[in-house]
């Protein structure tokens, strides 16, 4: 290890031991103060400055001119460059400013760093907080092994339509598990002491609605009424944010007319004001100058003024802030409080960080060469993406495959994309170093032939290799059909109006089926795929996503019955596009859709209903539920009410389940949705074992924001659903009584209010 080296910045020598409990204290802020104080304009309106890192031939290097921009103090951060050994130099640089303040290096660690975990609407799918936490945890390791300090994750956006491209990068379409999705990812990158050399900063983004973007398309308008934003769009940053994430990202989309990049109301207001949050606000990339073709800025200087009145401390890449807002300052147009605020929070964060203290803290080579990749964390990735898998159909249980099968045939493209294999933003992430489905196929059964034929590619109309695809299909005992989408037809800019199978991939499934053989469909994609073109003519589809450097060991681990697949849909999967958004939370209409009624919500081309609905996923055993039981058949508004019901393995294998409660008020003020889900355990169970499942329901489980945007509950009854899925559910009923106006304690009418109900947070509701 390099010998820690001790930077006096500013008069002030900062004690490694006391940075953490230091962080936002006192100490801090007078280190700070201190230092603002001493700052040129420009060089505080550098801090504010994110520039892109360049990469050479041989790896990271120092852009154009940007080494006098550094050492004149006009750089703060950077984004996309990494290396323990390019940190360290470019900390080098910074150290000869003026004030010696260092940098601050970002990138998107998404889902893991060199280890590259499953995308993060597969790590959704596996319901499994902790072992999401444990991902983000080793992404952290890495990354700040290789010089990071700053990740622009999680993605919490709730995500209602598959043709938005970036639903991959999310927990899907419901807020409560968004919620303890974005906690946990929180936790898992920043740990529990951010001047740990191996934390980093995590970034909640985007804020807000992005996911509800008009027509699935990515970077256009979301107009979402407020109470809607509220109950659906906010709870996952509010769950972020209570975790303790220190950055947030602003989103790209305007929200009620106004671009999120210049609303006041919903950074400085709602993140700000309301929820009490002191972090670091980033734009998105280029999102301050786009201010100017949303119409709401005449040119580039007039974006940099609302940004950075609306709270927006960090202009990622157009240097709006160091180019043009000197004059703007100088003159009165720009508050100096606004631009000294923002400095503020960025030091803060690199205080926090403990850089001050040592700058090259994360600029280790040896750690960097020791941590990536290593046995253990493979392992983990290995594990959560068995857990990712979602098995859609398995008829007359043809999963698991026999070991002892003669000849298997693998076919699809996908099958060896090791690139795909990885899903996007892969960060160091090497295709060569995932194991590809086919690879882990013919590692899990080394004494049966496995053969192997193209079929089709997803990216053309080719159907050359049809021919080859059904000859080697013949042969076979069984086939594995690899589809889906490569890994460049989803993630940002990335929509697709159909969401079936691209190129000839459907006409391949038919060709493959037409064979007699048996067929399981692997599907990876980063969006759940239309797919009942073919769902029913095919005996076993699996889906599978990306899943990371170990997805071939995963997917036969599953295929094979080492493992027994425990996924469950984090998203709703639609027969069609045209279905789209689908979602199970959504609201009734008064004319509900009936099969044999015309003049009712539904199609006349298609069923209304999805192919496979939100939290399905079946499993190699079965799982039945009885006794569902209520500790009351009412409460009062400061009561808990205890929800519970026996769960029994009734097949002949050992399994995880993961048990879903949801509730519905009957009659509100407001409409309300159909279902609500408040509550998931994963269990394990043994054959013919029975578990009593519980879980505690209160006054926040109920709560829901009224015309006024109240926090409010409201008297009358509740349905209780248990269940294996949001449609596969045992049902009870109960009376909420005595709920006079309950609402949340709440600031002045005029600063918009919210609270959402994760793990007690929002516990005090008083009643009056």
């Amino acid at each position: 290890m390099m010998a820690r080296l001790a930077i006096v910045c500013a008069a002030v020598l900062v004690s490694a031991a006391s940075v953490a409990a230091q962080a936002r204290g006192p100490r801090a802020t007078r280190f700070v103060d201190s230092l603002v104080a001493r700052m040129t304009l420009d060089e505080k309106l550098g801090q504010l400055t994110q520039v892109p890192g360049r990469w050479g031939d041989t790896g990271p290097t120092v852009p154009e001119g940007g080494q006098e921009e550094i050492r004149r103090g006009q750089v703060g951060s950077f984004l996309g460059v990494f290396g323990a050994g390019y940190t360290r130099r470019m900390q080098e640089i910074a150290l000869q400013s003026r004030l010696k303040i260092p940098l601050l290096f970002a990138h998107d660690v998404i889902h893991g760093f060199r280890t590259i975990f499953p995308v993060s609407i597969a790590e959704a799918a596996s319901w499994d907080p902790e072992a999401v936490e444990r991902s983000a945890r080793i992404a952290a390791i890495e990354a700040t092994a290789a010089g990071l300090h700053w990740t622009f994750a999680p993605m919490v956006d709730i995500a209602r339509d598959a043709r938005w491209g970036r639903i991959v990068e999310g927990a899907g379409e419901d807020p409560y598990l968004g919620s303890i999705m974005a906690a946990a990812r929180v936790r898992g990158f920043q740990g529990t002491d951010l001047s740990a050399s191996n934390t980093m900063l995590a970034t909640a983004k985007h804020f807000v609605a992005y996911g509800a973007a008009e027509g699935g398309r990515d970077y256009n308008i979301a107009d979402v009424p407020e109470v809607t934003l509220r109950d659906i769009y906010l709870p996952p940053f509010h769950a972020a944010v209570d975790a303790g994430a220190r950055s947030v990202m602003a989103s790209f989309n305007e929200v009620a007319g106004v671009p999120v990049h210049a609303s006041e109301r919903l950074i400085d207001g709602v993140l700000r004001a309301e929820w009490g949050w002191n972090g670091l606000l980033v734009s998105d990339w280029t999102g301050v100058l786009e201010l100017v073709p949303h119409g709401v800025a005449a040119d580039s200087a007039a974006a940099g003024v609302l940004a950075l009145r609306a709270g927006v401390d960090v202009d990622m890449v157009s240097r709006i802030y160091l180019n043009k807002l000197s004059p703007l300052v100088r003159s009165g147009r720009v508050a100096m409080r606004d631009v000294d605020a923002a400095v503020r929070r960025v030091l803060h964060a690199k205080y926090e960080l403990g850089l001050f203290t040592d700058p090259y803290r994360y600029s280790d080579t040896t750690r960097e060469r020791q941590t990536l990749l290593a046995a253990d964390h493979r392992a983990a990735a290995r594990e959560l993406a068995r857990k990712a898998i979602v098995l859609l159909k398995n008829e007359g249980r043809t999963l698991p495959l026999a070991k002892s099968l003669g000849t298997i045939a693998v076919i699809g493209s996908l099958a060896t994309d090791g690139r795909s294999t990885n899903g996007n933003w892969t960060a160091a992430g090497r295709p060569e170093e995932a194991v590809t489905v086919l690879d882990g196929i013919r590692r899990a059964v080394p004494s049966s032939r496995v053969v192997y034929a193209r079929g089709a590619d997803s990216a053309t109309a080719d159907t050359s290799g049809f021919a080859e695809a059904v000859r080697v299909a013949r042969e076979a005992d069984a086939v594995v059909l690899v589809v889906g989408e490569h890994q460049e037809q989803s993630a940002e800019a990335n929509n697709r109006a159909f969401i079936g199978l691209p190129g000839a991939q459907e006409g391949l499934v038919r060709a493959v089926r037409a064979t007699g053989k048996p067929v399981v469909v692997v599907l990876m994609s980063g969006r759940p795929l239309a797919i009942a073109s073919f769902a029913d003519s095919v005996p076993a589809i699996m889906n599978a996503w990306y899943l990371g450097t170990e997805m071939g060991n995963a997917v036969a681990d599953v295929l094979f019955g080492d493992a027994n697949p425990s996924g469950k849909l984090p998203v709703t999967m639609a027969r069609t596009a045209g279905q789209m958004p689908l979602y199970y939370n959504h609201k009734n209409t008064g004319r509900p859709p009936v099969v044999d009624q015309k003049y009712t919500s539904k199609y006349i081309d298609v069923p209304w209903t999805p192919l496979y609905p939100f939290g399905h996923g079946l499993s190699y055993t079965t799982f039945t539920y009885r006794n569902l039981r209520l500790s009351a058949p009412t409460m009062r508004p400061g009561d808990t009410l205890v929800v519970s019901v026996d769960v029994t393995n009734t097949g002949d294998r050992a399994g995880d389940e993961v048990v879903q409660l949801y509730i519905r008020d009957e009659v509100g003020t407001l409409t309300r949705p159909v279902k609500e889900l408040r509550g998931f355990r994963r269990l394990t169970l043994q054959p013919g074992e029975t578990q009593s499942v519980s879980f505690p329901l209160g006054a926040k489980d109920l709560a829901f924001h009224d015309s006024a945007l109240d926090l409010v509950i409201e008297p009358g009854f509740f349905r209780v659903y248990v269940g294996t899925s949001s449609e596969r559910v045992e049902e009870a009923r109960f009376e909420l009584v005595d709920a006079r106006r309950c609402t949340k304690r709440v600031l002045p009418r005029a600063v918009p209010r919210f609270t959402w109900p994760v793990k007690g947070r929002a516990g005090g509701v008083t009643c009056r």
